[in-house]
């Protein structure tokens, strides 16, 4: 019996990655309902992350430490920051100098802009976030590992065991 598939062996394989360490704590608010926006307040939020595809000459799906080093890398852009939309067609995010004003119908914050991450998303839901953390994982590996991987998912747990869950493709 074989140790290994050999290489010519089709198939699909995942790895999963969800460290200690891929954490991040961050301030957000969401708005639901068409026009309701709750207060803001914080998370400690969980990170893992997943790949799928066939193997390659190594005969691994992805080199572990290249996947954890880019994924701790966002990870830690996102670490003890505010977190705003600046998609939302009623959230208004505005960049003067050192800060951000933030407005949502009459209500209206001033945030430090060093304290601020802008995300290119309508709302920041878990799940919003696991979509844009997936694209900066992939734009972060795709020069390195190259584009035999089919899938990547990411996986935000915003309240343990609340997770918002984002697939896409390779």
């Amino acid at each position: 019996m074989p140790t290994s598939p050999p290489a010519s062996v089709n198939g699909s394989y995942r790895v999963l990655l969800q460290k200690e360490q891929l954490v991040f704590s961050a301030a957000h608010f969401i708005t639901f309902a068409g026009d309701i926006c709750e207060r803001l307040h914080g998370h400690n939020y969980g990170v893992r992350a997943e790949v799928t595809g066939p193997l390659d000459s190594n005969q691994y799906v992805i080199d572990f430490i290249a996947f954890r080093d880019a994924l701790a890398a966002i990870v830690k852009q996102l670490d003890h920051h505010m977190l705003l939309p600046t998609q939302h067609p009623r959230i208004l995010v505005e960049q003067n100098g050192e800060e951000i004003t933030t407005r949502f119908d009459e209500k209206r914050w001033i945030f430090p802009a060093e304290d601020c991450i802008l995300l290119p998303i309508v709302n920041t839901t878990a799940e919003q976030i696991a979509w844009w953390m997936a694209n900066q994982l992939r734009t972060a590996l795709k020069p390195q590992i190259g584009d035999w991987l089919e899938t990547l998912e990411v996986a935000i747990d915003e309240n343990h065991g609340q997770w918002g869950i984002c697939k896409i493709d390779w």
